[in-house]
């Protein structure tokens, strides 16, 4: 079975009313240096470089404006499963623990892949769900018919900009972004060749396994010499 099939049986449980998220759709923040973070005429935009998990090939950039809590996220990821849609979230903590992405020791069954439940004691719970519309809160962190789908060449571009709570805006230089979905025996689409999602059965493991990670330049969960390769 392919995700496309599976998101049809599972999309009425994973649908969320979007009068759950107030959500506002206003132009991307300006891009700032190289310095992690930088103060524009809009607000104060944080740098994230997104690395690959699972050899997945997945990488990017990312930025974080905030003025308030107006949260404008702007990501352009490149090596992706074209074609598909790829899960992506605010991970982290707004109560101080400092969280970071993971590496291959998180793989504690030793399959070769770090899944999303391996993965999450590295880099925390959801926060955001970067959908492309509708609801944004946890809930909505499987809605695959609401995530960015990566083009023919693997690649996503994804700009909006989403009202925050004050504990997340206090608290930004703590997140982090993670990016799903893998296609380990290159076969061009989600299958269930490693399995079932242990967050949802009717998903490939490939569907729900992160694809990469970043944290914001010069957070305290920020390695010094990160090694995303697996």
């Amino acid at each position: 079975m392919t995700l496309k099939r599976a998101t049809r049986r599972s999309t009425a449980l994973l649908a969320v009313p979007a009068a759950l998220a107030l959500v506002v759709a206003t132009p991307a923040l300006a891009h700032g240096g190289g310095s992690g973070a930088s103060d524009g005429r809009q607000g104060r935009v944080h740098q994230v470089d997104l690395r690959q998990l699972n050899d997945s090939g997945a990488s990017g950039t990312a930025s974080l404006g905030l003025q308030g809590r107006q949260l404008t996220v702007t990501i352009d990821a490149r090596g992706l499963v074209p074609g598909q849609p790829h899960a992506q979230h605010i991970h982290g903590s707004t109560d101080g623990h400092n969280f970071r992405c993971p590496d291959a020791g998180a793989d504690k069954n030793r399959d070769g892949i770090v899944t999303t439940t391996e993965g999450l004691p590295a880099y925390g719970d959801i926060n955001i769900s970067l959908t492309t519309k509708g609801d944004t809160s946890k809930a909505s962190g499987l809605a695959v018919d609401r995530m960015p789908v990566a083009d023919k060449d693997g690649n996503v571009s994804y700009s909006r900009t989403i009202t925050v709570s004050q504990a997340i805006a206090d608290h930004i230089k703590d997140l982090h972004i993670v990016q799903h979905g893998i296609d380990v025996n290159g076969n061009g689409e989600y299958d269930f060749g490693k399995g079932r999602s242990e967050l949802d059965p009717k998903l490939p493991q490939e569907a729900t396994a992160p694809a990469n990670c970043g944290t914001i330049k010069g957070s305290s969960g920020e390695p010094t010499n990160m090694d995303g390769h697996r």
